[in-house]
């Protein structure tokens, strides 16, 4: 199953690690605390609307790109999730063919 919390975790972290910022400089920036935006990044805690906004400002990045590339990630997660959930051939099925 795939938890949309730590999906849009990774996201930010990887913005925010590709500027090469510190959760510190974001986290002032986003006036939010330091551990808050370290849980949200890790998946730990859900981000409301207004801070996810908050957040996507301090990093200047639109927060529909960052909802985009989400969404985009979501759906590899949850492809990749239906093809691991296929049954298994069983032995009987396998001699059978």
């Amino acid at each position: 199953m795939v938890v949309l919390r730590r999906v849009i975790g990774d996201e930010l972290r990887r913005r925010r690690q590709d500027q090469g910022r510190t959760l510190r400089e974001v986290s002032s920036a986003a006036r939010v605390s330091l551990g808050y935006l370290s849980e949200v990044e890790r998946g730990q805690k859900e981000a409301s609307s207004e801070l996810l906004a908050s957040i996507c400002t301090a990093l200047d990045v639109p927060l529909s790109t960052v909802l985009r590339a989400v969404s985009d990630e979501v759906e590899v997660l949850e492809t990749v999730a239906q093809v691991t959930d296929l049954p298994v051939p069983t032995a009987s099925v396998v001699a059978a063919a």
